[in-house]
């Protein structure tokens, strides 16, 4: 079937800026796709790619709909290049929904992400009282012992029943990751997991790892695309799976691969507005399994969007 394709860039800015071991995040770009059936039936997507994160960049992903000239089939969106994941997921996710209204957002536990370093102490209490229960600090941005530091006093501060992510964005040395998990084996209550200790490359080091401390490891930027998701399986890791819906690819694939083997997922937010986001709570309430909240506790790093922000975004060309 043949759809007309419409598409706009959309910036939003951080504030405050969002710090992470890649470096300071101050905007976030994505763009926004309308596909129009015969019927005049439309379906919206959002391509959000991270390409330091190992999707498409965002020049990419804007030639590859600057090339399509206004027209696009359902064959040609089933056969995006795994290349452009950010893209496979926005046109699939698109044409899922042609013909469909905006829903509400299904009934998940969310993760809230906490500011790296100190203002983490002074952030948590506020979602809190939001309802979040399960919070994620970036580590791997100063020096660890100035984290450590930092991490005995939030790990004190939080409720007995609260859970805490680490998340160091791959930003670890060995050693240094042994000296996390070793801190972490003695709050085994508080924390859920440590996340992406190391480097991508480093798969055999974090299979190491989790066989030598208590504290789980969780894989991120190791399995940012289904084809790398794959990859890690295939080489035998089975502990815990975060994954990207945005920037995965295929998201029909996608389901699939996970539903075959029943894997331990926490799906994850890439700071998309809310269409992306929908598409992505969609996927996660399928395959999400009951007792991990979900990291789309984000939009506390955005300025709240204008109820007319997409109608005003499509009338300023």
């Amino acid at each position: 079937m043949l759809y007309q394709f419409e598409f706009r860039r959309y910036q939003r800015k951080f504030a405050p800026p969002l710090t992470t071991n890649h470096g300071i995040w101050e905007h976030r770009n994505s763009i926004i796709l309308r596909l129009t059936d015969a019927r005049g039936r439309v379906g919206w997507g959002e391509i959000a790619p991270i390409s330091w994160f190992g999707s498409e960049t965002l020049k990419q992903a804007l030639d590859f709909c600057r090339q399509l000239s206004g027209k696009i089939t359902s064959e040609a969106i089933f056969a995006i290049p795994d290349d452009l994941p950010a893209c496979q997921f926005g046109f699939e996710s698109a044409l899922e929904r042609v013909g469909e209204k905006m829903t509400n957002l299904p009934t998940l536990t969310y993760s809230g992400l906490l500011p790296a370093g100190e203002a983490a102490i002074h952030v948590w209490q506020s979602l809190w009282e939001q309802g979040y229960r399960t919070f994620k600090w970036k580590i791997g941005v100063e020096a660890v012992a100035k984290e450590l530091e930092v991490f005995n006093l939030l790990i004190r501060s939080l409720p007995n029943s609260a859970k805490l992510r680490l998340d160091a964005n791959g930003g670890l040395s060995y050693e240094e990751a042994e000296l996390w998990l070793e801190t972490c084996d003695k709050f085994k209550a508080q924390i859920e997991f440590i996340e992406q200790p190391l480097p991508v490359g480093d798969l055999a080091g974090m299979l190491r790892l989790s066989e030598c401390y208590q504290s789980a490891i969780a894989l991120d930027e190791s399995v940012a695309t289904l084809k790398q998701l794959e990859s890690c399986f295939q080489q035998g890791w089975r502990g815990i799976f975060v994954i990207k819906v945005a920037i995965a690819g295929s998201p029909s694939r996608l389901r699939q691969f996970c539903q075959q083997h029943q894997l331990d997922l926490v799906f994850s937010s890439v700071f998309e507005t809310a269409i992306g986001r929908q598409a992505a709570l969609q996927l996660a309430a399928e395959l999400s399994p009951q007792n991990r909240a979900v990291g789309f506790g984000t939009n506390h790093f955005f300025a709240p969007e204008k109820s007319n922000w997409l109608q005003s975004l499509w009338n300023e060309f």
